[in-house]
């Protein structure tokens, strides 16, 4: 049996089964209507499949909910051992509702399962062809589409399900201290924590090293700010590693595998946080923090936006070319990623003192 944040209980009733496999972004963006279902609905029990690292990501869940983190490239993998691990939740939990979260091949193989079995689906639709045309002709840009967070709140909907709206934070009675002890120091009096995430998945999302040095740099002169950094890989460690050791109080949270308990812990008590269109924009969000998003050859427009998510702090040069790319992963076009390097360290400076100065 996968790893799972519950024990087993098939008790009988309605019990909704939500798979989301990847990526960190995309799950993190599940987790605000996963609770709002799970908090609407007390009497129907949930069980949320995803892959095993990211299933550490839903903090407090709900006592309806059941997590599962499942090994898909060893212990489920392919059809077969997609097939095995349904029966096996079926067995454990006795689900009735499929919500596809996902919708890839192993999630629309796990609809014909469902549906052999007489259970419900309820499938996400993407709006890939909305999404295409926003970048395929810009004539309409940036009108903004249907965010993925209320992509996902359909899908529960649409299972009959009643939610609230609510946007779901992750320490709202306050984060546990002990947890990132040792990680951070303790907050003084008039500090101001700021955190940084200058890191994406692909190039054309990511702000220039040298300007975002310039941006440490600049906010670590004031000797009441303390700022930590947060990335993974080891260029990623290597270089946040570097900037820890260049500046005053500027500290790597890369230079050890804290956890997203951890880490989301520490987030929960930053006064501002800087992001790039990534998966740390959504962890930020989860964690109630104000946060300064750049943006390069991806638009908020295209709906991968938090819920809560603050237009006026989104930093961004409109250009002719922008978005070129639905995820950020195609090349530039014209090779020097210009709507990236165009933004002054200044507008990202300047928000962030807007932040902490209130």
């Amino acid at each position: 049996m996968p790893a799972s944040k519950a024990g087993r209980h098939n008790s009988g009733g309605r019990c909704v089964l939500a798979v989301r496999f990847s990526a960190l972004g995309d799950v993190a963006m599940a987790v605000g209507p996963l609770y709002d279902a799970c908090r609407s609905n007390p009497d129907v029990r949930f069980v949320f499949l995803t892959k095993a690292p990211t299933a550490r990501l839903l903090l407090e869940p709900p006592a309806n909910l059941t997590v599962v983190g499942a090994d898909m490239k060893h212990d489920y993998k392919g059809t077969s051992g997609m097939i095995r691990l349904l029966r096996q939740l079926r067995r454990d939990h006795g689900f009735t509702d499929l919500a596809d979260l996902h919708d890839v091949l192993r999630t629309r193989l796990a609809a014909i399962f469902c549906r052999m079995h007489g259970i419900r689906v309820s499938r996400i639709r993407k709006g890939r062809r909305e999404k295409a045309r926003l970048v395929a002709d810009r004539s309409d840009y940036p009108a903004p589409i249907a965010t993925t967070d209320r992509r996902y709140r359909d899908v529960f909907e649409r299972l009959g399900l009643r939610l609230s709206g609510a946007t779901v934070r992750f320490f709202d009675g306050g984060a546990d201290h002990s947890a990132f002890e040792s990680a951070a120091p303790d907050k003084a009096e008039g500090e101001k924590w700021i955190g940084i995430a200058p890191f994406a998945a692909h190039q054309a999302k990511i702000y220039p090293a040298e300007k975002m040095k310039r941006v440490i740099g600049t906010l670590s002169e004031d000797p009441s700010v303390r700022i930590f950094l947060f990335g993974g890989g080891d260029d990623e460690k290597r270089i946040l590693g570097l900037w820890s050791e260049e500046f005053p109080r500027v500290s790597s949270m890369a230079r050890q595998r804290f956890g997203f308990s951890v880490e989301m812990a520490l987030m929960s008590r930053l006064d501002a946080m800087i992001a790039m269109d990534s998966g740390n924009m959504h962890l930020a969000a989860l964690a109630g923090v104000p946060t300064v998003t750049v943006w390069g050859s991806t638009h908020p427009s295209m709906g991968f936006t938090p819920s809560g998510f603050d237009q006026s702090l989104a930093v961004q040069t409109p250009m002719e070319c922008r978005p070129c790319s639905v995820f950020g992963n195609r090349p530039c076009r014209t090779g020097d990623y210009r709507c990236l390097i165009s933004i002054d360290p200044e507008e990202i400076i300047s928000r962030v003192r807007k932040i902490i100065s209130k």
